[in-house]
């Protein structure tokens, strides 16, 4: 540690603040949460007293520094900030305000974000089983010290990893905007082909039926699909004895697949190769692409596009909004506007051309973000005053 860093226990520079409020069955609500990983508060849900069991709830104001008793080990840290300003929290958050001019908050923030630190919570944690259910008390976290140099080295700390930050932050919305300018290209190559036909998908793709027997000792590594036209992706692996599918389906790169409730919120999309070989049950019909009519990029990108989704709405049944099912039957009636050869080729060749692109842009931004924990370890180690 650094010769210009003291230890000081929290105790000594943060105080409890608890903003507790009756809650009023007429009143409007913002309900907090804290997201994992030190990534903030955020408004969970919006609800009206009547709505909430609790008695009590506590206002949270901005620059609060705040923790979620059950999950701090999994790094549920956060410093309030205008969106969470005169936002609600259970008791399970305990709220706390620099008590002492020596310490700037953004500094103790950047220091709970670090990976070591929850690890620290972890072994503080106390309750019962499994992990999920321990909590990290108050007076426990109070207790820990903390490594403190001067205000001047506080702020030059801050500015270097907020440096980074920004870095991180500009590489995410450089990748987002390539994204979204692909998509708005492909759309538009299909989209402007004057010599597409019209072909209902039961030309184009055959449904698949259910290939797996599932045994009960077996691990499946099943796949799912965003929601909003975000694709498919892998999820997680399950054992057979922890759902009750009898049969599943395997997946295998260039099917189409989507979830029956969910399709109509665009999640459909054709299987990349980072899926090819996973599961996905019986309630997501799986299509194997006839690609002598159609390649399987002229489907991505097409269902894709939010401009087709309330189409499929009209085809989905279903009591209300959110139980509405799109059935294999109705998306093989669906009718495609089909471009000729010569575009879906083009389509292709493009496509390739700006994924390539995405990944590289994506190889950048994930190494800005593994610098990240190296820059706070450094930092607070005191290798940057």
């Amino acid at each position: 540690m650094s010769a210009r860093m003291t230890l000081v226990q929290l105790g000594e520079i943060l105080t409890i603040i608890s903003r507790p409020e009756a809650v009023d069955p007429t009143q409007n609500y913002d309900i907090l949460g804290a997201r994992w990983y030190a990534k903030g508060l955020y408004i969970k849900e919006q609800k009206k007293g009547s709505q909430i069991q609790a008695n009590t709830l506590f206002r949270v104001e901005k620059g609060d520094l705040v923790y979620n008793r059950l999950f701090a080990w999994k790094g549920s840290f956060a410093l309030a900030d205008e969106v969470a300003d005169g936002g609600y929290v259970s008791n399970e958050f305990p709220c706390f305000a620099v008590k002492s001019p020596t310490v700037l908050p953004k500094y103790l923030f950047y220091y709970f974000s670090q990976e070591s630190w929850w690890n620290q919570a972890l072994g503080l944690s106390t309750g019962g089983t499994p992990t999920s259910r321990n909590r990290l008390k108050e007076k426990s976290f109070l207790a820990l010290e903390v490594p403190l140099p001067s205000l001047e080295e506080q702020r030059r700390l801050i500015e270097e990893i907020e440096s980074l930050s920004g870095l991180i932050t500009e590489a995410q919305q450089l990748r987002e905007h390539i994204v979204g300018e692909s998509s708005e290209l492909a759309r538009s190559i299909i989209r402007n082909d004057k010599d597409a036909q019209l072909v209902p998908m039961r030309d184009l793709v055959r449904l698949r039926p259910p290939d797996v027997d599932v045994e009960a000792e077996r691990t499946y590594q099943f796949a799912g699909v965003y929601c909003f036209g975000r694709g498919v992706f892998r999820g997680n692996a399950k054992s057979g004895n922890e759902f009750a599918y009898p049969k599943l389906t395997r997946i295998r790169s260039g099917d189409f697949v989507y979830p029956k409730l969910m399709a109509w919120e665009g999640a459909l999309g054709v299987v990349p190769h980072t899926c090819d070989g996973c599961v996905v049950s019986t309630e997501f019909p799986v299509f194997e692409v006839i690609q002598e009519k159609v390649l399987p990029e002229v489907l991505d990108v097409h269902f894709r596009s939010p401009a087709v989704w309330p189409e499929l709405s009209g085809s989905s049944t279903g009591t209300n909004v959110r139980r509405r099912r799109l059935n294999p039957t109705d998306f093989l009636a669906y009718r495609l506007p089909l471009p000729s050869r010569t575009v879906q080729f083009r389509l292709r060749a493009v496509m390739a051309n700006l994924q390539e692109a995405e990944k590289l842009q994506g190889e950048v931004l994930a190494e800005y973000k593994a610098l990240m924990p190296a820059v706070l370890k450094s930092a607070f180690s005191g290798s940057l005053m």
